[in-house]
């Protein structure tokens, strides 16, 4: 039967689809960004090939982008491309054209086309036109050559920043970082398209930058005897800081330098005694912690001095920002000082908090004379927010609402979320990628103070070989947060994208580190039987344990029989044979007191829950890591804590276990007292158990503070654990609130 051309028309459509798919490129798939672009779609089939004959165009402006984009190229696939002006109209067949349109300077925003006959950028700014690049940097690493062409997949991006504060703090005064390891952190931070780096260069531990005017900061300051009698230390020189900042310009990254004060000084006074309120010689400290000698706040010798230094930082660093920390200061030091009295009486100020605050405004108003700015971390809150001043919130986000309600801008970098030099037990990349720097109880003007955040690399146990295991992956979750949408981000596609990019970094010598914590592990109490999951802390992992001596592949939960130490490994092969991270280790004590009626009769700490009410008595004990979340703590105050055994019980063995780190102002208590009730009203003592460990041991550890004695029969069994109060007068924080931890309350 013969067939009518109104039916042939599908067939012949389709035909006409097939041979125009075959004169056109294969369509790519999308390639893997990171951080994710706002807009970004692909275009079909339409993919451009970078071959020795492409031609970079470019604004007449945009000569360094251009020839950045050369040296980019050239290094990634050997390909020497020309370069010419662009002259205004559609670019020219077989070029890349960065199109500088001179808008807004400050904006980062940047558009790219990726067509079959060229790349186009295009950007108000030479920034937004950098960045653009690094996109197409990115997809240069995934790309292989064939055939001497690099092909570059077919999209649209319009892309722009969500923060225009993306910073990265690298500690360089706790443990020194070379030269080129800093240039290499500021590549690494222009390539995920964050903009500041905040260098920390002076502590207790090492002064790092050279100062003219004072020498020894760096040939006394600079340099520290450990333990061992080893010296360690090293600082920057002019030339070295110089070099570094241009660099950082190149590559659209900011410097902010950090010069603390008025504490974490150390290194400073041990230079030039008569910095501090006794001007007795001390040492550059070689131990982590927070110290009592600071700047004396009532001697004019030291503005002087700090003056004469910030002369020469702000030659160094042309930035419209110094950071001059403020934070961690005791004022033990200012309370004995008589100079610094004189001064409280003097500028009419109510107490050494508001002395800290005059402290800061002199020295702000003294960098505003010089065209600076100042940021200060939240403590500078504390007797009223200097002018002008920025506010970078540490310690949780109350600073950054603080000074956002009082018309200051600021930074968040929460400990709970941005420090990473703490373990991914604490904050894994899930959590990093999870944080909104943009608080919910912020109204819209009050969140357009917050200028972004930045992920803090502190380095009192992180020497430089250590850093990019700490970095990354959480870098990467941290460097989308300040870029991408907060409605367009979502942590399944995140973590694959992020899978593919670390293969990247890989190839550029970045060793990144894990993204999780191996194993979890979770405990919870079924009619007072511990019972426990091992959960991977990624699906693809496979989880062995041992609770004795035997070593099992973990299969389903698992009932504790008695106290003892439950060690897992997880592992990516069936197996076990290919170990991803360490062992984990977690202790139980398994007692009569679980699952039984308690009362707190203390308020704990929202930073040291344990796990929450019931912390004392669910069998979680814990590690010599303080913020492993099985220590409950509190400041100044005594805990105090009743369980009920209902209708009673034979009880001859009472325990606590506490935790004392001297220089993190976590003591034993003086004292713990047991006693027994049957009514919880009226109590009788049956033992107190001192301490017999001083407060002045350095050492971290855990002490067991035991009763054994007569069977006791009660229905109600109480611990007050007595807090030491406040830091002793020797201690370098003296006089501040003392911590108390404790884990499990157990009865025997």
């Amino acid at each position: 039967m013969k067939k009518s051309f109104r039916q042939l028309l599908p067939h012949f459509a389709l035909l006409l689809l097939v041979l125009s798919a075959c004169n056109k490129q294969p369509e790519l798939p999308l390639p893997v960004l990171l951080p994710k672009p706002n807009q970004y779609t692909a275009r079909a089939s339409e993919n451009f090939a970078i071959t020795k004959a492409t031609i970079i165009t470019y604004s007449a402006d945009a000569v360094k982008e251009a020839q950045y984009l050369h040296d980019l190229i050239l290094d990634l696939t050997g390909l020497d491309l020309v370069q010419e002006v662009y002259k205004k109209g559609s670019p020219d067949d077989g070029s890349i054209l960065l199109n500088l349109i001179k808008g807004n300077p400050e904006s980062e925003a940047y558009t790219m086309a990726v067509e079959e006959d060229y790349i186009w950028f295009t950007s108000d700014s030479n920034t937004g036109l950098f960045y653009g690049i690094q996109t197409l940097r990115q997809i240069l690493h995934s790309t292989t050559s064939k055939n001497d062409q690099w092909i570059i997949p077919g999209l649209q991006l319009e892309d722009h920043p969500r923060f225009k504060h993306r910073g990265m703090l690298l500690d360089c005064a706790r443990h020194f970082m070379d030269k080129d390891f800093v240039k290499r952190y500021i590549d690494l931070l222009a390539y995920h398209k964050m903009n500041v780096l905040h260098w920390h260069l002076t502590e207790d531990q090492g002064w790092r930058i050279q100062i003219d005017a004072y020498p020894k900061l760096t040939e006394v300051g600079a340099y520290r005897t450990e333990a061992d009698g080893t010296v360690y230390g090293g600082f920057y020189t002019k030339d070295d800081i110089r070099e570094i900042v241009a660099y950082a310009e190149s590559l659209h990254v900011l410097i902010i330098p950090e010069i603390e004060l008025p504490g974490h000084s150390s290194a400073a006074i041990a230079s030039y005694p008569w910095l501090s309120c006794t001007g007795n010689k001390i040492e550059v400290e070689n131990e982590w912690g927070v110290f009592k000698d600071v700047y004396c706040a009532g001697n004019d010798s030291v503005f002087s001095f700090l003056e004469a230094v910030m002369n020469e930082v702000v030659e160094l660093f042309p930035g419209p920002y110094i950071h001059i920390g403020g934070d961690e200061a005791p004022k033990i030091r200012w309370k004995e000082c008589s100079k610094c009295q004189a001064r409280l009486a003097e500028e009419s100020l109510g107490n050494e908090h508001e002395l800290q605050t005059w402290f800061i405004n002199r020295m702000g108003n003294y960098l505003k004379s010089k065209g600076k700015d100042i940021i200060g971390w939240d403590e500078i809150l504390e007797g009223g927010i200097p002018e002008g001043a920025i506010i970078q919130s540490w310690r949780g986000v109350d600073g950054g609402i603080a000074a956002v309600r009082s018309g200051h801008e600021a930074i968040m970098s929460p400990t709970s979320h941005a420090y990473f030099d703490y373990d991914v037990k604490a904050i894994d990349l899930k959590k990093v990628y999870s944080f909104n720097p943009i608080p919910a109880e912020l109204n819209a003007e009050e969140a357009a103070l917050i200028r972004g955040a930045e992920c803090n690399m502190w380095t009192e146990r992180a020497p430089q070989e250590t850093v990019d295991s700490k970095m990354f992956p959480r870098m990467l979750a941290m460097a989308e947060v300040l870029w991408t949408a907060d409605t367009t981000k979502n942590f399944a596609d995140f973590r694959k994208r992020m899978k593919s990019h670390v293969k990247r970094l890989d190839a550029m010598g970045v060793k990144s580190g894990l993204e999780t914590n191996p194993v979890s592990v979770q405990s919870t109490l079924k009619n007072a039987q511990v019972q426990i999951e091992l959960l991977p802390g990624i699906p693809e992992l496979h989880v062995f344990y041992s609770y004795g001596q035997q070593i099992l592949k973990y299969e389903e939960p698992i009932q504790l029989p008695e106290s003892g130490i439950l060690s897992a490994q997880a592992f990516t092969d069936v197996e076990g044979t290919k170990p991803y991270g360490d062992v984990i280790e977690a202790g139980f004590a398994v007692h009569k007191g679980l699952g039984k009626e308690f009362k707190l009769n203390h308020a704990y700490s929202p930073s040291y829950t344990g796990g929450g009410d019931n912390a004392l008595f669910n069998a979680n004990l814990g590690s010599l890591d303080f913020r492993d979340g099985n220590w409950q703590a509190l400041q100044e105050r005594n805990m105090d804590t009743w369980v009920d055994l209902g209708d009673g019980a034979s009880i001859s063995e009472l325990s606590a276990r506490f935790y004392q780190y001297s220089n993190s102002w976590i003591f034993l208590p003086t004292e713990v007292e047991y006693l027994v009730s049957n009514d919880a009203e009226n109590w009788q003592t049956i033992a107190t158990v001192k301490s017999d460990k001083g407060p002045d041991i350095e050492e971290q550890f855990v002490a067991k503070f035991s009763w054994k004695g007569e069977v006791v029969q009660a229905r109600f069994f109480r611990m007050i654990a007595k807090n030491i109060g406040f830091c002793p007068s020797w201690h370098d924080a003296a006089g501040s609130p003392a911590w108390l931890f404790c884990d499990e309350f157990v009865l025997r």
